[in-house]
């Protein structure tokens, strides 16, 4: 059996009010927030992408602030998945590309490119979009990642175009947005949205423990069990994937404590 491929998991983004003297410790300065995260974490999706663009400088900062083996994952701009016509999209995807992001050299992760919920499924402008995808910027693979919001996205035609330009479709767990359960690229993306304020890790021992469970299972290329008739295609080919899972949304202060339950027990 094929060794599992690397598990990493964390949080969206690094500052937020809420987490400091619960998750980051009291006193800690701000500047040093993300050093701590990254010493408690194994990823970081960068939610500022997603509206506006940042400075090379800011992408070589946190490079520098993360120890080896750390990845940060990044939300695709807003200005280019909010358009009516996507196949169009190709300046606003150059333009993200060129803002730095390959800054992050070793520690660039996928960018996952979300949409919003009232954004059907249109196969020949999606498949448009997803023909300007760079796949190599300055040297650097790039891999990407697309979060569909809306149920017309549910159908076995668009499990083929994502495997056909090797793109992931990001799992929404815990959530009301479809839970698109089918691999379709050499990693695995799955998005956790169900922490809750009444649990002092966000969720109960028994969803730790099946999220768990998940990314072990997907690392060794297998389907976790819970999700296998959820599937709308033919299972992938077996093999060791490498897994980003993030714990987003549901109750945010209770986040860190999340991950950091779940990298303890994969």
């Amino acid at each position: 059996m094929p060794h599992p491929a690397p598990i990493r998991i964390g949080v969206g983004g690094w500052t937020f009010e809420p987490w400091r003297g619960v998750f980051y410790p009291q006193g800690l300065t701000q500047k040093r927030e993300l050093e701590y995260a990254g010493s408690k974490l194994t990823a970081i999706e960068i939610n500022g992408t997603y509206y506006g663009s940042q400075k090379p400088e800011s992408f070589a900062k946190w490079r520098a602030e993360t120890p080896d083996g750390f990845v940060f994952t990044l939300k695709g701009p807003r200005f280019t998945t909010n358009r009516r016509v996507l196949s169009e999209a190709g300046e606003s995807i150059e333009r993200f590309f060129n803002s730095g992001v390959t800054e992050l050299k070793e520690k660039l992760g996928p960018v996952n490119w979300q949409f919003m919920p009232t954004k059907k499924f249109d196969p020949d402008d999606f498949e448009g979009f997803l023909k300007l995808l760079p796949k190599r910027v300055d040297g650097h693979d790039i891999r990407h990642a697309v979060e569909v919001r809306h149920e017309s996205f549910k159908t076995p035609d668009f499990i083929a175009l994502a495997r056909a330009y090797s793109v992931a479709i990001v799992h929404a767990g815990d959530s009301d947005f479809p839970a698109i359960a089918d691999v379709t690229a050499p990693f695995v993306y799955a998005r956790i949205m169900g922490t809750r304020e009444d649990e002092p890790l966000g969720y109960s021992t028994d969803t730790l423990d099946g999220w768990a469970g998940a990314a072990k299972a997907w690392a060794k290329g297998d389907t976790p069990p819970a999700l296998k008739e959820a599937l709308l295609a033919p299972p992938a080919p077996a093999m060791p994937r490498e897994v980003f899972l993030f714990v987003i949304s549901g109750f945010k202060p209770r986040n860190p404590a999340a991950a950091m339950a779940l990298i303890e027990r994969v």
